[in-house]
């Protein structure tokens, strides 16, 4: 019984697998955070909206449109490898959600936004905004 689980789970994610990092994005596409800019001072919670230039559009997680992708919001932490899924230690928009309340503790943080294919994996090229720092009172 667990073989087969095993060998269905395999069958069920390999065509997530065979096309990896294999998403174009359009051309100009661009992702960016709304109410927030480097060296802001914030209070925490914080909502994070985010932004995303015409040429893209929003999805779900596992939906295989084109010119679309999910966003993640990458935390203290260097831009997710290229060609990999992006971790869950990150926060997934997997639902197509354009903002989010964050818990932070107090002091500096940086963030960054990382578009996800629908494979959880940055587009080529990837569509991300550039990494922020703010400041939590």
């Amino acid at each position: 019984m667990i073989r087969f689980k095993i060998l269905f789970l395999t069958l069920m994610f390999l065509p997530l697998l065979i096309n990896a990092g294999e998403t174009p994005s359009p051309e100009g596409a661009k992702a960016y955070f709304i109410d927030l800019k480097d060296g802001d001072n914030v209070k925490s919670p914080l909502l994070v909206r985010f932004g995303l230039t015409e040429q893209m559009g929003i999805a779900p997680a596992l939906a295989d449109w084109p010119d679309t992708g999910h966003f993640h919001l990458i935390i203290d932490s260097k831009p997710p490898n290229p060609n990999r899924p992006i971790s869950n230690r990150h926060l997934h928009l997997h639902k197509g959600q354009t903002e989010a309340i964050v818990e932070l503790k107090q002091g500096q943080h940086t963030l960054q936004i990382v578009m996800g294919d629908y494979s959880h994996i940055p587009h080529d090229p990837p569509v991300m905004s550039k990494q922020i720092t703010v400041n939590v009172d």
